[in-house]
């Protein structure tokens, strides 16, 4: 049985939708009210809206409750390429193909299923399906990910990324070769595509600064300051000077990639430099280059 639940916008809340109902309905989670609207299970004056929808005074907003798919958190016995960890946090180098949270299409084989099987005393909030995550890396994005072990030590880590206090270095593959430059245009979800980013006058701003380090007349070896922390930013932001990530199925050039037989992102989160969370330690972590990353760099020498 599906329950129902229809309500009135009766003030101005100037919050996207997943995030009201969640405040409104609270023995429910942000994620949960994402996957109901993701499925159309939310209506705003009877029709289907996206999760970033803001209301406005008067909407009419119908909610079918329903069961989630299991999504449980399991501890799955994942291996983990551990690069530091200490009793607070943990700093894995990430493999290709590694979804970093469950969500909707991906509820298990993710790193924080091998979180919870490795950290056996790992603290965090029951209602958390993201139990120790403070930033994300796409799923074919290889390098250093980064997860906390206790509720402060994960507070301490985001309030240090929101603030733009953790340097982050990549290092990726391009097609042609981009200028030394920063890039600041602001990024936004696609306005057709929705899966996909892209860069909007009204977007957030976004800001990336790049450096070649080899090239030949094809390909180079960049590496990438993000200095902001959109979605897909390195990779939207190189395909806006026409140098997409090699290998990238979604922003990148399939033809490039089918003639270099490379079907997976060479984009490579190298290091990130912070102060531990909780003994404000300063801290550089680095996460050894793939092989199929060398190789490509070999190429250039």
């Amino acid at each position: 049985m599906i329950d129902q639940n229809n309500f009135l916008i009766s003030k101005e809340e100037l919050k996207r939708l997943d995030k009201l109902l969640s405040e409104k309905f609270k023995s429910n989670s942000r994620t949960y009210f994402q996957y109901l609207i993701e499925n159309g299970s939310v209506l705003v004056n009877n029709k289907k809206v996206k999760k970033r929808f803001i209301p406005k005074i008067g909407d009419e907003i119908e909610i079918f409750f329903q069961a989630l798919p299991d999504i449980s958190l399991k501890a799955e016995n994942i291996p983990l390429d551990i690069l530091y960890e200490d009793e607070y946090i943990i700093a894995i180098n990430k493999k290709a193909n590694m979804v970093v949270h469950p969500a909707v299409g991906n509820w298990s084989n993710t790193f924080v299923n091998a979180l919870l099987y490795h950290c056996k005393d790992l603290i965090y909030k029951d209602s958390d399906i993201r139990p120790g995550i403070v930033h994300r890396l796409d799923k074919d994005t290889t390098g250093v990910l980064l997860a906390a072990k206790t509720i402060k030590a994960q507070q301490k880590l985001i309030e240090q990324f929101k603030n733009r206090e953790i340097k982050k270095k990549y290092l990726a593959i391009t097609i042609n070769k981009p200028k030394n430059q920063i890039i600041s245009a602001p990024i936004a979800r696609h306005k057709i595509k929705r899966k996909e980013m892209a860069i909007v006058e009204t977007g957030k701003e976004a800001v990336t600064e790049i450096e070649v380090l080899k090239s030949n007349d094809k390909i180079s070896l960049i590496e990438a300051l993000p200095k902001t922390g959109r979605t897909h930013q390195i990779r939207v932001h190189l395909k806006h000077i026409l140098c997409p990530v090699l290998g990238d199925d979604i922003y990148g050039s399939k033809s490039h990639n089918n003639n270099f037989k490379v079907f997976s992102q060479l984009l490579h989160a190298h290091s990130l430099e912070f102060l531990h969370p909780i003994t404000n330690e300063p801290l550089k972590i680095t996460a050894p280059i793939s092989e199929n990353l060398k190789k490509f760099i070999n190429l250039l020498s």
